[in-house]
């Protein structure tokens, strides 16, 4: 299951309200005769029509594409619908490279639709810059905003501006064997740097292949590099960075980040091959217990057991922690990096737009969507539908998190997002440096910037 989601897009939204209805007096029945003659009534006069709400269509286009995510997502709109009979939804259903393809040509045209999928980072922001998304700060006050984690949300805004809502978010962290950490006589999990790399060595003391990890395909590797940067420099050195204000990838929190990850590097402590192996062939490596460690996302709870000899994964056996923190790092220990899936707000969404989006984003929502695999939930209360102790661990860990750090090659332009995975391959590669790798990343971001 690759990651490489390029330059992704995002935008709009979608929601209406309004019901009508007008009554007629009914005349009272005449008196009995026997009775004394009733006093005039006073005239009723005939309600006012109240006009019907005006006609609202929007737009939405999503990516879940499995028979049972598009009759989930109907059925939301299905149901607003009924309950707001002056809106219509027409949703698009798209597969992953068709969306985006569909996506370039609407916004290139300046329209983009009312809502749709989005995984926030630097197109999004791009398409901020360009006036092509709709500021939907104010609509977050009043308790919507207040659902969401923190983190997953900032993922959603540029510049102290709202600009779409998550719908997932999830965490790499390390998966592991506990069969093999028992056998090499590591007692639960580290918590620092320097217990990781020592928790690796008793694992190659014990003759067990540590980590699998396929650098072939580049980005299983720049997980490494841009996790020792989130420890070390933080969302600070990031933020100066990516504004090129005050900083740049090349300063010292990002070579010290790679200085870290050599020290790891250079115990070589991946499986033979690791260079040339794509995801799928680490992923086996690791499923079938030939090593002892994987960093990937949340989707390997899944990935596992479709690569294992068996079918079934590591079972019992499957464990996972968040990455170690760094000593003397700037970051905050509960920062977490990965990414997700959301909502983003076209231009032109009508104010409707924004209700229905409030309705997807609901707490009974985001438990279907948790139900049928749609990923893990972001709104608060929603996680008590995700029913594996390792996915609740996942997801209460992104809970936590104040700083989400986007991965680089949602989150960077093409060009620079391209660049970094390149070079963190070199360096597992050992034909380049730390320092080398930050000035890589720099100049092609400063290059991109000159654009």
């Amino acid at each position: 299951m690759t990651r490489k989601l390029l330059n992704i897009l995002s935008l709009a939204l979608a929601a209406a309200f309004v019901l009508s209805a007008c009554a007629t007096p009914t005349a009272a029945p005449a008196p009995a005769p026997t009775q004394p003659p009733a006093a005039a009534a006073t005239a009723v006069p005939a309600a006012t029509a109240v006009p019907a709400a005006k006609p609202v269509t929007i737009n939405w286009y999503h990516i879940s594409t499995a028979a049972d995510q598009k009759a989930f997502y109907q059925k939301v709109a299905d149901d607003y619908t009924a309950a707001h009979p002056n809106v219509t939804i027409n949703i698009t259903v798209l597969e992953n490279e068709a969306f985006k393809a569909k996506l370039t040509t609407l916004m290139q045209s300046g329209t983009p639709p009312d809502i749709f999928q989005s995984w926030g980072g630097g197109v999004m922001v791009e398409y901020a810059k360009a006036g092509l998304l709709q500021d939907i700060t104010a609509d977050m006050a009043g308790g919507w905003g207040d659902t969401f984690g923190a983190g997953p949300l900032g993922v959603y805004a540029y510049n102290g501006h709202q600009y779409g809502v998550p719908r997932d978010m999830g965490e790499v962290g390390f998966w592991y064997n506990k069969a093999l950490f028992k056998q090499a006589g590591i007692d639960g999990t580290p918590a620092t740097w320097t217990d990781f790399l020592a928790d690796v060595k008793k694992l190659q003391d014990a003759k067990i292949t540590p980590i699998a990890v396929g650098a072939g395909d580049k980005w299983p590797a720049a997980h490494y590099w841009m996790w020792t940067n989130v420890r070390i420099g933080g969302q600070d050195a990031f933020n100066k960075a990516f504004s090129q204000q005050g900083g740049s990838f090349a300063d010292p929190p990002f070579v010290k980040a790679g200085d870290a990850l050599k020290q790891l590097i250079d115990m070589k402590p991946f499986e033979d091959g690791f260079l040339g192996h794509a995801y799928g062939d680490a992923d086996k490596v690791f499923a079938s217990g030939q090593a002892a460690i994987q960093l990937m996302g949340q989707w390997e709870l899944g990935s596992q057991q479709t690569n294992s000899p068996d079918g079934k994964g590591l079972g019992d056996n499957l464990g996972w922690f968040p990455f170690p923190t760094i000593e003397g790092g700037a970051g905050d220990p509960n920062d977490a990096m990965g990414g997700g899936n959301g909502w983003a707000v076209g231009k032109d969404a009508p104010p409707e737009a924004i209700d229905f989006l409030k309705a997807l984003t609901s707490k009974d929502e985001q438990c279907g969507e948790a139900k049928i695999g749609l990923g893990l939930p972001v709104v608060k209360g929603a996680e008590t539908c995700v029913t594996d102790p390792i996915m609740q661990t996942i997801q209460q860990t992104v809970a936590k998190a104040k700083y989400f750090q986007l991965y680089y090659d949602q989150f960077l332009p093409a060009d620079p997002a391209a660049a970094s995975n390149d070079a963190v391959q070199e360096l597992f590669a050992g034909t380049k440096t730390p320092a080398e790798v930050a000035k890589l990343v720099q100049d092609a971001y400063a290059a991109e910037l000159k654009k």
